[in-house]
């Protein structure tokens, strides 16, 4: 799946799900190494208990971070396959 972010660096996320299992994780723009740092850390890890650890996280005065918009593109995501 490809995710345009709204609010951060980066631009878009791209990420694939097998069997409710995250992988690929990778970020166009942003810091690269933190964003690195995060697809290896969300590798493997059930999309519901993504969403719960990364939603709502904010980067300095923005409402939104790029661990948050990962979070609303794995709720994207999930919300069409129902």
């Amino acid at each position: 799946m490809v995710y345009k972010t709204h609010g951060t660096c980066s631009r878009e996320i791209h990420f694939d799900v097998k069997d409710d299992k995250i992988t690929g994780v990778s970020y166009v723009g942003g810091c690269n190494g933190n964003l690195k740092g995060i697809g290896k850390l969300v590798e493997g890890m059930n999309v519901d208990e993504a969403i719960r650890r990364l939603d709502g996280i904010t980067c300095g005065m923005k409402p939104t971070s790029c661990p948050d918009q990962l979070a609303k593109a794995l709720k994207e995501y999930r919300a069409s396959q129902a």
